[in-house]
């Protein structure tokens, strides 16, 4: 008997299961309506954990992008900065030396020996509280950042220090975290035994999302190693690309909120650069997003010029690369402009401004429903002499 080849379409259907075409910023476009508004009268304000926000921008937990200098700068814009409760701040009463050797190692290498020596001391419960309550002083908001493995003991420091919002991120987050090694983290338990709000991140599913939003997180991060400084893609294999990661958990919380009447905002973090890449993940779904090497390159910014990634908890698996960011300019030019340059990485709140009046948008709600396209060629079409002689 003669085997009968297996049909195409039980094939096709096969790998379209396990297989499915997913976009990252370079390759989809935002499509102007019938209606555009005044770029005056657009409201770029959202509310996370129960705090006001006039601009959806935050600073990310990496210690060359946010200390507590640049977490009230952050609040002075009208955005926020959350603070790592496992990095430099916590363990050492100052950090500037160890920043110093990191910038003015010859090799990514030697930078990485360095921040691995430095990242061996443990943190200090007196550093941790010392530092939100130095927020706090300066009138900022004390948006603080750890992993699942020290939640527990980290979430009842910052509530004792007055700490207003609780960010609870590792490279992949589950409503579960298991562990045999020390307290097993569920996070309908942190979140109802605390009194402030407890953000989760960082998930590129919508189911995931969806089972977070239930057990009470207040705000869902999105992105799984879009970072420049991140090395997560490349050592560990995961992750999807941000467009429709987005689009994926806004889905979840869409729903989660037709079904409970909570509403669960929800921040793509990380992967964007320009004005265009912000304005393309608000209108994905995004109700706020999360940078860190665009603000690593402010003045202000305590890396000098310089990002790495976060410190991850594994000793022997890369803590993210050492990236040199670019010039160096003003915290406000680069939120707020004026931009000198055609790249689209200065005045990143005016871009987003700007794009939501040409869309029609005037609220982030709104900013929300407009079209989008998949171009990739969006980026290079009839540019190559702009390309070419660019500077």
């Amino acid at each position: 008997m003669i085997e009968q080849p297996i049909a195409p379409t039980v094939v096709n259907d096969a790998v379209e299961t396990r297989l499915r075409r997913a976009y990252g910023f370079e390759e989809v476009a935002l499509v102007p309506g019938e209606v555009t508004v005044d770029p005056a009268e657009v409201d770029l304000g959202v509310e996370i954990g129960g705090r006001q926000m006039r601009i959806p921008f935050m600073a990310a937990a990496m210690d060359a992008v946010s200390d507590v200098d640049f977490a009230v700068r952050m609040t002075e814009a009208g955005g926020l900065a959350f603070v790592n409760l496992e990095g430099l701040y916590a363990r050492y009463e100052d950090s500037t030396p160890i920043i110093e050797q990191v910038a003015l190692a010859e090799t990514g290498q030697d930078a990485a020996r360095v921040l691995a020596a430095a990242y061996d001391a443990p943190p200090r419960d007196d550093l941790i509280t010392a530092l939100i309550k130095r927020i706090k002083a300066r009138g900022g908001i004390a948006a603080v950042s750890t992993t699942p493995a020290s939640a527990w003991h980290h979430a009842e420091l910052a509530a004792d220090a007055g700490a207003d919002l609780f960010l609870v991120q590792s490279q992949v987050s589950s409503a579960r975290h298991i562990s045999t090694a020390g307290r097993v983290l569920s996070l309908a338990d942190l979140t109802g035994g605390l009194h402030m709000p407890v953000l989760v991140g960082n998930t590129v599913s919508g189911r995931a999302a969806y089972q977070l939003m239930h057990q009470g997180a207040a705000a869902v991060l999105v992105g799984v190693g879009p970072g420049a400084a991140c090395t997560t893609r490349e050592v560990l294999g995961i992750g999807v690309p941000q467009v429709s990661a987005t689009l994926e958990v806004a889905a979840a919380r869409d729903r989660f909120a037709q079904e409970t009447g909570r509403y669960v905002p929800i921040v793509t973090d990380g992967g964007m650069k320009t004005g265009g890449d912000i304005a393309k993940a608000i209108a994905s779904g995004a109700d706020a997003v999360m940078l860190g090497s665009p603000l690593a390159a402010a003045l202000e910014a305590p890396g000098r010029g310089i990002n790495w990634g976060m410190a991850a908890p594994s000793p022997t698996l890369p803590r993210g690369t050492r990236i040199r960011v670019g010039e160096q300019l003003p915290l406000e030019q680069i939120l707020f402009g004026p931009a000198t340059t055609t790249h689209g990485t200065q005045n990143l709140v005016g871009a987003l401004r700007q794009s939501m009046a040409a869309l029609g948008a005037r609220t982030i709600a709104e900013m929300h429903e407009v079209e989008m396209v998949i171009a990739p060629a969006i980026a290079t079409e009839g540019k190559s002499w702009q390309l070419a002689g660019r500077e």
